[in-house]
């Protein structure tokens, strides 16, 4: 049984992984390059990730056990980014501070929005894209508070000033303002708002790795041996965090589809955010970029043995 939940769970990651050669190659030939991927991500991030998530909570059938689900997801969202921003606090610290905070970020921000949507619609669906949503809110609360911190601390600069607003008034967690009312009070979107909303969230999937494949093509692997350490932040992402996650899920008698969501978002590879917030804060760009695309690949290997555990030990 666990031989065949990893094969079907690789078969979904190798399809998502064929779209992310494809970008790669696209990039390589002129054709879909990295600066048209870098104006397609603000479509992705502003339009189309959106649209993704509203579509979950309009087309959800409400049940109390669903919302319930839904809380327990932004719990324990909340408390696996607790958890690993506690848990790497001891690793790293002989590194300058510009690497050490993209090592730091790396290990406990995971890619739960542009990897994880796509990664649960195509494992759980569309219950499990509604859960996910719920552990975004919980990442961007962490990545705007901790985050931000962890990537200003020991700059000479001073710590920036947490944006609050970003919290809340982000594209990951509007959706959620704007579909759990709807979703509670069990109301139907009619087809004519529905239809565009469905039409463009399937393009979430295609587009987001079209655009990390842009991304990989142009990240330059050559000095990665220098960079040992990533074989630390791939440990701690890729293996300690979900096998914590479901050894926690275990013991409080959590399964189904929101135990293969929780396992799915925990065991995703480093978020694209470990680049942006490395650039906005003049941390190294290049290390940030190599280690996204390290443990992206890597986790080709890892995400289907994650996913399988953690349906046998869950179900």
């Amino acid at each position: 049984m666990f031989f065949q939940n990893m094969l079907i769970a690789a078969r979904q990651v190798g399809i998502l992984y064929i779209m992310v050669l494809i970008g790669a190659v696209a990039d390589k030939t002129g054709i879909y390059t990295e600066g048209v991927a870098k104006k397609c991500t603000d479509l992705l991030f502003y339009v189309i990730t959106p649209a993704k998530i509203l579509e979950s909570f309009f087309t959800l059938e409400y049940s109390r056990q669903a919302l319930i689900g839904l809380l327990i997801a932004i719990g324990s969202g909340l408390a696996m980014h607790a958890v690993s921003a506690a848990g790497v606090m001891p690793f790293f610290n002989k590194e300058n501070p510009e690497r050490a905070s993209v090592y730091k970020y790396a290990s406990v921000y995971g890619n739960c929005g542009y990897m994880g949507l796509p990664l649960v619609d195509a494992v759980v669906g569309s219950s499990g894209v509604f859960y996910c949503s719920a552990v975004i809110i919980s990442f961007q609360i962490f990545t705007f508070t901790h985050g931000v911190w962890l990537m200003t601390k020991d700059s000479g600069k001073g710590s920036a000033k947490f944006d609050f607003k970003k919290i809340i008034l982000n594209p990951g967690v509007l959706p959620v303002f704007v579909g759990l009312p709807v979703f509670v009070s069990g109301l139907r979107m009619p087809s004519l708002v529905l239809s565009p909303i469905e039409s463009i969230a399937g393009m979430n999937s295609p587009l987001a790795m079209l655009i990390f494949g842009a991304y990989v093509a142009n990240t330059d692997f050559r000095t990665l041996h220098k960079n040992l350490k990533i074989l630390g932040v791939s440990a701690i992402k890729l293996i300690a965090v979900p096998l914590a996650m479901i050894g926690a899920l275990r013991l409080l008698g959590i399964g189904g589809e929101l135990g293969a969501t929780l396992t799915v978002v925990s065991a995703t590879p480093s978020a694209n955010n470990t680049i942006l917030f490395a650039s906005k804060y003049d941390r190294d760009t290049s290390l940030a970029s190599q280690t996204v695309a390290f443990l992206s690949f890597v986790s080709i290997l890892t995400l289907p043995v994650m996913i399988a555990l953690g349906t046998a030990v869950l179900n």
